[in-house]
Order: C-alpha cells, then structure tokens, then sequence
C-alpha cells in the first residue's frame, strides 16, 4: 500500500460524498491507496454517509467510534488502520484540498519524515488566525519547534514515523507534539485553504482554548515551572518589602502597628506555599507524563478492515 489518507469526521454528513469523489479525482494516477473515514461519533448522519461509501468503494475503510474522543483520538484511531507507507491526515470540511495530496507525497518521498501544508492564508475567523500564531509560539518555546514551521492539520507522515508515533501513551494526545519529539526531519509546502462549504466549525473559542491547556500541561512541564517561579519571586518580594518598611521604621515617622509583619508574612508564607506546591507539582506532572495510560479510543463498528479489529482495539488499551 503506498497511500493512506486518514480523516477525522464529526458532523460532516452534507461534505462526506463531494470529499471522497475530490480524493479519488486526485489520486487517479496511484494504483494502490485507502481513504480511512473515523466517525467521532457524530450526532449527525455521518457514519450512514460512510457506510454507503464503503459500500461502494472496497477502498474506503470505516470506523465508528463508541464516544466522541476527540479529533486527535480520532486520527490515532485511523492511523492504527492504516496500511500506507505513507500516510496522510486532513479535515473532513473540504478546506484542505486533496488536490495537494500528489505535492506532499512527492516531497515526503524525497527523505522527510513529515511534511506540513503551510497556508499562506487560511479562510476562517480571525480569532482562530490569532489562536494558531499563538499556539505557533509556544509550541515554539515549549515543544521547541522550528521557528517557521506551521503545525497544520493537513499533513503527510512516513509509516516508520506512524508507528513511532501509535507507540505514545497519553491521555489527550496530540499528534503535532508527538511528531516534534520524535524527528526534525520535516519540511512544509504550500497550500490553499479553501473557504468552508457546509456547516460550521465545530471548534468554538472556550473549545479550542480547553484543547489548547490540555496539549500544554499534557506535554510540558513549564506551567509547574512558572508557579514554582511565581513562588520564588513572591518570597523575594517579601524580604524587599521587609527592607523597605524596616528603613521607613527607623527614618520615617509614618506606621501602622501590626500592619506591615501582617502583610510580610502574607506574602512570605504564600510565596513558600507556592514554590512547594510547584516543587511538589514537578515531580508529579513528571510521573503524569509517564504513567498516565487509559484506553484512547474504543471501536464500535469498521467497515472494509478485514480481520484487523480486534488487533487494533488491543493496541489502543495501555
């Protein structure tokens, strides 16, 4: 199998069919590909949509999820179906054009282990352009990604690097994080985004920003970090403070009796408080990092997988 293409679909019944007639359109000169359609347990028509697809193209696999898991559960749920040597992740919204998919498998063909469609201009809401420079940033600073690189949904991975990546454990997964700590070798193309066609985004702003904390605290301890920093500084303050009430003490006839070893012991005993409980989180967000092991995803029904189901449910429990 030389392609496999692998897309999460939530609510995404209206642009199912247009989706899978563009994907065959753009791989009509490769022989040997699958399309892999994950079911996130929509609440709409989608998985009927994707059985009558399967149905009608043996190529087409089929996977219904027992519980919306979440986009990223999802894609590990398809690339643990995926038989490609190389395979590709994209939205299910027809914003991403699987007339780019020739372009991203020739240039991952040339050495790379990933390479991402960078979208000069995405066609979504403002807040979403600002969310993703912003998670651009931090990812630089806590995933230490390559300043440059765009983390897009829309991407192609070499199947040595997929199984890198099913070997992760963790309980909010996210794919870009995991494929940083596993290679450098990545490079970027351009792309088109395109205007969405049916529906809505299914990401609102308190969604993404749920997300957004759960890949950080998930893969990087720097939030301990930074209160255990906050903690440090607060105890530093209080013998600053101390210093300066001590010298308006002693030349200065302005005093509230009580008031200032009030406030300094605030301040020093909240500011231990603080560096302990980050010291304390350290060590355990480390042991979260490691051990944390519930199941990923759950099938509940797959179509064209042959005999592969129960093999691939064991490899999603811990």
């Amino acid at each position: 199998m030389n392609l496999s293409i692998v897309i999460p679909v939530f609510n995404s019944e209206d642009c199912l069919a247009e989706l899978h007639e563009s994907i065959c359109k753009a791989l009509q000169n490769f022989q040997d590909w699958e399309l892999i359609l994950v079911d996130d347990k929509s609440e709409d028509g989608s998985w009927k949509k994707i059985s009558a697809i399967c149905n009608a193209d043996k190529r087409v696999k089929g996977i219904s999820l027992r519980k919306n898991f979440g986009q990223d559960n999802a894609i590990l749920a398809g690339l643990t179906f995926s038989s490609g040597d190389f395979v590709v992740i994209m939205d299910d919204d027809l914003q991403h054009d699987p007339a780019d998919i020739p372009l991203l498998y020739s240039t991952c063909k040339e050495g790379y282990d990933v390479c991402y469609a960078h979208f000069g201009s995405k066609k979504q809401k403002m807040w979403k352009n600002l969310g993703s420079w912003l998670n651009g940033k931090l990812a630089e600073k806590l995933l230490d990604k390559p300043p440059g690189l765009y983390l897009s949904p829309f991407k192609i991975i070499r199947k040595e690097v997929v199984g890198e990546v099913l070997r992760f454990r963790s309980s909010f997964p996210y794919v870009d994080a995991t494929l940083l700590t596993i290679t450098r070798n990545i490079t970027q193309v351009e792309a088109i985004h395109h205007e969405r066609k049916y529906g809505k985004g299914n990401y609102n702003f308190f969604r993404s920003l749920l997300v957004f904390i759960n890949h950080l605290t998930n893969y990087s301890i720097y939030p301990l970090r930074l209160v255990t920093m906050m903690g440090l500084l607060s105890a530093l303050l209080s013998f600053v403070a101390g210093g300066f009430y001590l010298i308006q003490y002693l030349y200065s006839d302005k005093r509230v009796e009580g008031w200032i070893s009030l406030v300094l012991l605030i301040i020093f005993f909240g500011g231990l408080i603080l560096m302990s409980i980050g010291l304390i989180g350290e060590y355990i967000g480390r042991i979260f990092l490691s051990v944390n092991n519930k199941a990923l995803f759950s099938v509940d029904k797959a179509l064209n997988t042959g005999n592969r189901l129960g093999q691939e449910e064991k490899r999603a429990a811990p």
